[in-house]
């Protein structure tokens, strides 16, 4: 993630650094050093250095605000293909089984409509849009009750114990009282 809260910037905000993006433009046009402009907007030299070099390029358009990078990449008759897809099933897409996977059903965005989601962003896309993870309807023939009844009472209670007590016995380490 580019910020360090985990989220982008609101509509106001972006507004409000391409306006410092733009004074920076005027500045470049005066004639300015980058040191200088960087001290009057307060802003880092290599923000500065980088937004010139934008601006070289590009012209004024090159510094603008080029929107939410988190809108949807698919289109809603896109999303309307992709789940005519998702119900033809794995099988129709030369999987093995019958089983959608986050990986899967990225792989098949990606080879349908060539654009990238990570898995997360897969997820959030079919969720937004109705899907939910599958649960088996019945358990399998091969389950074994009792089994699995043991592994709770005698093998979870073990794993589930945390690392350190702090107790007797424990292996926490302490430090030496000096007196």
């Amino acid at each position: 993630m580019r910020y360090a809260q985990g989220g982008g910037l609101t509509a106001a905000e972006r507004a409000v650094r391409e306006r410092i993006r733009l004074e920076a433009v005027g500045r470049f046009e005066c004639g300015e050093k980058n040191r200088e402009i960087a001290a009057a907007l307060r802003v880092s030299e290599r923000s500065v250095e980088r937004w010139r070099r934008q601006w070289r390029e590009h012209g004024q358009g090159g510094v603008r605000s080029k929107g939410s990078p988190g809108r949807p990449r698919l289109g809603e008759a896109q999303i309307a293909r992709l789940e005519r897809e998702l119900e033809r099933g794995p099988l129709a897409h030369g999987w093995a089984d019958q089983r959608w996977t986050l990986a899967r059903v990225k792989t098949l965005i990606g080879r349908m409509f060539h654009v990238s989601y990570t898995v997360e962003g897969t997820w959030r896309l079919l969720k937004r849009h109705g899907w939910s993870w599958q649960q088996p309807a019945r358990r399998a023939i091969e389950r074994d009750d009792e089994a699995v009844e043991l592994w709770k009472k005698e093998v979870w209670p073990r794993v589930k114990a945390p690392r350190r007590s702090g107790g007797p016995g424990s292996s926490a380490r302490t430090r030496p009282v000096s007196r």
